[in-house]
């Protein structure tokens, strides 16, 4: 092979690595047309991360919410009792929920404000243990001092929903873009009115012939 073959071999190979990286999957900045780290169309774990993260320090800083965590601490001594309401997938991909619950949870927990329940969930108890446990009551081959007593499980002061919402577009360019909408409304279940909402937003943009999922 000639030496300008070999030039000529050379040059197809960088622009068909310069088009292989135009059309790789990256974030799109909401402030301007730049991008970062290439990832996948569909939602992964630091997608999952960045929004709990994000969704958590908005809460936290809500006024309203300072102010019962504070009434109650005074009145009873111990943080808020947070339940897990309904969360919606509405996207195209089977996303794991609980995943995204879990960190939210998490970073709740450690924040010091919140008991979560496991006796109550949206559809239904999330730990059975709590309900199997009184079901021993009467029963002579267990220790009855050790059964909990009747009216003894802790009703939620506040509900936690959520859903996740899935928008593509095509751009100019030949891309698609993929917006995924993490929105959170945290409710005060004695008067069902919800004080804090928080909505963030992560988009991608990508080959136009590839599935976002």
């Amino acid at each position: 092979m000639t030496r300008k073959s070999w030039i000529s071999l050379a040059l197809v190979g960088l622009m068909g690595m310069y088009t292989g990286c135009a059309n790789q999957p990256h974030y799109i900045d909401p402030e301007k047309d730049g991008t970062s780290t290439p990832v996948t169309m569909g939602l992964d774990y630091e997608d999952f991360q960045r929004a709990a993260i994000k969704l958590v320090d908005s809460m936290l800083r809500s006024k309203y919410l300072d102010r019962m965590y504070r009434m109650k601490m005074k009145k009873e001594g111990k943080p808020l009792i947070l339940m897990i309401s309904d969360f919606v997938n509405d996207t195209t991909q089977r996303v794991d929920i609980d995943q995204l619950v879990k960190r939210i949870r998490i970073s709740l927990l450690d924040s010091g404000k919140f008991i979560i329940t496991t006796a109550l969930r949206a559809g239904g108890a999330e730990d059975s243990a709590t309900y199997e446990l009184r079901k021993l009551r009467g029963n002579a081959e267990f220790k009855q001092s050790r059964i909990a007593k009747k009216g003894t499980i802790e009703t939620p002061d506040l509900s936690l929903s959520g859903k996740i919402i899935q928008r593509v577009s095509k751009l100019s360019n030949g891309e698609q873009r993929v917006d995924y909408y993490f929105q959170m409304s945290l409710t005060d279940v004695s008067s069902g009115l919800a004080f804090w909402e928080g909505e963030e937003v992560v988009s991608k943009a990508g080959s136009g012939k590839s599935a976002p999922w």
